[in-house]
């Protein structure tokens, strides 16, 4: 099988990628939801005109002249209206939030303002609509404030709640099983012995995950055994993963197992190379009953690399999102780069702001795929297309940033 572009790897994994069932969740659980369905405010904010200061609401009719003299004749707070009109130079003592009375159609801030006993002298004039927040200035009943597809920030809960929303219709969190396969591996905190390495994988790709919305399942570590692969498999469709994430074991060695375990366990493998540099060994796969798998190299850099790349998006197809791409952005090179041969490169890449505020891209030294200090000190993926000439430092490029 020839090796895939990038391109048509992420589109089959996405091919089908349908949005997962609607619930409804209490508006405090909402926090980073999608939203299932657009959101129209129940309510107008605010339902009527109120003041924006503490002063005396008046009519400015009245109050066009510095000196202009008014009778006191009342009081509004916040949640307490007054109960009568404002008539021809009359003011009534109003505070922030407070509803406009009938008749007036300005404020007069308290600070310019004199006061004798229930008169009022005002030393500044005033406007028709001064100090007013009319109604409907924030939202009107029936307007479209948040969308479907949007995934929802403390500030989107704050305005939910102002537009009367208790609950909220959101996607349900896809599912995100992680197996990891090698007898070389061992747990962080244990005592590696010779030829074992301390496993890392797992816990960048769950974290990734989380951070995009999804429920997590640790499948642990799978020995070098097809039974055990394939009981890990089970495992991630007994618990109703959305997806299961497989890490190591992809290449073609006589000890990566996983795509023969995963074809005895009935998932249809749609490609098991990929032209990329990280992660040329990644396949993808699905069972019949609509488990997504994408199997990892086991290289940590490969690893994240190709997660942040595929497995992302896919999370947020599932989820719902109205955008589920990486945004990509134009920097300029640090330093120079070698030509690029037929696979496409993601560069990991160190990122600065000039003084002028021009973005600077700077490959690190190493592109090893094992190097995780080097990916740890990423801020970005710089992209280099298939046969993509060599490129001195300052030259344009394109970049991913990474989550930071």
């Amino acid at each position: 099988m020839p090796l895939m572009p990038v391109h048509d790897a992420l589109a089959a994994i996405l091919a089908g990628a349908e949005p997962l069932p609607q619930e409804m969740v209490a508006l405090d659980a909402g926090h980073h939801r999608v939203l299932a369905r657009d959101l129209r405010a129940l309510r107008t904010q605010p339902p009527q005109a109120m003041s924006a200061m503490d002063g005396y609401a008046v009519r400015a009719v009245d109050a066009d002249q510095a000196g202009a003299r008014f009778e006191v004749i009342g009081e509004v707070a916040a949640g307490r209206p007054f109960d009568r009109g404002v008539g021809s130079n009359q003011a009534v003592r109003i505070f922030t939030g407070g509803v406009i009375p009938a008749g007036a159609n300005a404020v007069v801030l308290q600070e310019d303002t004199e006061v004798d006993g229930r008169s009022i002298t005002i030393t500044e004039a005033t406007s028709p609509g001064r100090h007013i927040r009319p109604a409907g200035v924030d939202f009107n009943e029936g307007d479209v404030l948040l969308t479907a597809g949007s995934r929802l920030t403390d500030r989107d809960l704050s305005l939910a709640a102002a537009m009367n929303y208790p609950e909220l219709a959101v996607r349900r969190r896809p599912k995100v099983a992680v197996l990891a396969t090698g007898d070389e591996l061992v747990m962080p905190g244990s005592q590696p012995g010779p030829g074992q390495i301390v496993y890392s994988n797992g816990y960048a790709l769950r974290a990734m995950a989380r951070a995009e919305g999804a429920e997590t399942i640790d499948l642990g570590i799978a020995a070098d055994t097809t039974d055990a692969t394939r009981d890990g498999i089970r495992r991630a469709r007994d618990c109703g993963a959305d997806i299961l994430v497989t890490t190591g074991g992809a290449s073609v060695g006589d000890h990566d197992l996983v795509k023969q375990s995963l074809e005895a366990e009935g998932v249809t493998i749609a490609f098991w190379r990929i032209a990329m540099r990280p992660g040329k060994p990644m396949m993808h796969g699905r069972l019949g009953g609509g488990m997504r798998v994408i199997g990892l190299p086991g290289n940590p850099v490969s690893s994240y690399v190709c997660a942040f790349l595929f497995l992302v998006p896919l999370i947020r197809a599932l989820s719902g999102r109205s955008s589920v791409h990486h945004a990509r952005e134009t920097a300029l090179l640090g330093r120079d780069i070698v030509a690029n041969d037929q696979r496409e490169d993601y560069r990991r890449a160190r990122l600065e702001a000039r003084a002028d505020g021009a973005l600077i891209a700077t490959p690190v030294n190493q592109q090893d795929s094992s190097l995780l200090g080097n990916l740890a000190a990423a801020r970005a993926l710089v992209i280099r297309p298939p046969f993509a000439p060599a490129a001195g430092a300052g030259s344009v490029c394109d970049i991913l940033r990474l989550p930071h």
